[in-house]
């Protein structure tokens, strides 16, 4: 009779097993081998399945050397623009669940520092350094296929986001009013790799006006089972474009390293955004 000891090995061997992961899809039509049948997430490379659980604790850096700022905008003085250095360290939880073959929902939270050191030709009332730090963007998302992808004809999705007001009182992090998010995107996947395109409109409360939103079209190759990448150009206006590179591990079954940066392509983009994290599939 083997011991509690075996045994409990076996269970979590077996819970472990590629047979038994939400991640693991067989059997599927080579336009879906990239990706496989989730609805894609506003996470690169990322998709859920209906009653798959999703959960991606990960950490994000920012370094940019001509953030563009108003001192107006931070309380200080006149409505003019001037180049900062901006630093900040920022903590996200994300979480998504299939809640049908269709339907997704997903929310994202995070813990936020950053710093803004003020141009030299700041002749306001801005002081040389600016700290932040707290609660920076809460945010949820209702995600839904409109059409599955075939042989000839992509995927089209669609997706509403909600970022929350909860920082009335900061200028460098989190969000001091209503903004929303109407988006949506195509998928095809070919043999040299999966393409996704989406792009959205915007509207922020305290501005009153909609605007054209982001956009990003995205590359995702599967490389092996455990292995994928990722390169994406995502932007917002003409003048903050970003290049997005990535690599995925799925180290165990249920586990997925993701290890990504962002590069910035224009003046007005975050000049590097490293991330890391792990996705668990539950």
């Amino acid at each position: 009779m083997r011991s509690w000891r075996a045994r409990l090995l076996a269970l979590i061997l077996a819970s472990c097993s590629p047979d038994n992961s939400p991640a693991q899809e067989t059997d599927l039509p080579r336009y879906l081998s990239d990706r496989g049948t989730g609805i894609p997430t506003s996470m690169f490379g990322s998709y859920v399945r209906e009653a798959e659980f999703l959960v991606y604790p990960f950490f994000e850096y920012y370094v940019d050397n001509n953030l563009e700022y108003k001192p107006s905008e931070l309380g200080y003085g006149p409505d003019v623009d001037y180049r900062g250095k901006y630093r900040a360290s920022e903590g996200l939880i994300f979480f998504g669940y299939g809640i049908t073959p269709g339907l997704a929902f997903e929310f994202e939270a995070a813990v936020i520092s950053a710093t803004l050191e003020t141009s030299p030709q700041d002749t306001s009332a801005a002081p040389q350094e600016i700290k932040e730090s707290g609660l920076g963007d809460v945010e949820a998302q209702v995600r839904w296929r409109f059409s599955e992808e075939t042989e000839d004809g992509p995927e089209i999705f669609g997706y509403f986001e909600t970022v929350f007001p909860l920082q009335k009182d900061k200028q460098l992090i989190g969000t001091s009013d209503w903004e929303f998010k109407l988006g949506a995107g195509f998928i095809k996947g070919f043999e040299w790799g999966t393409m996704t395109f989406r792009a959205a409109a915007e509207y922020a409360r305290a501005e009153a006006k909609i605007e054209s939103g982001e956009y990003a079209l995205e590359y995702l190759k599967r490389l092996s089972p455990e292995w994928r990448i990722v390169a994406a150009l995502e932007g917002n206006q003409l003048d903050e474009v970003t290049l997005i590179t990535e690599v995925q591990w799925r180290f165990l079954p249920m586990a997925t390293l993701k290890v990504n940066n962002g590069w910035g392509l224009t003046t007005n983009a975050t000049d590097l955004a490293p991330e890391v994290g792990v996705m668990f599939s539950l």
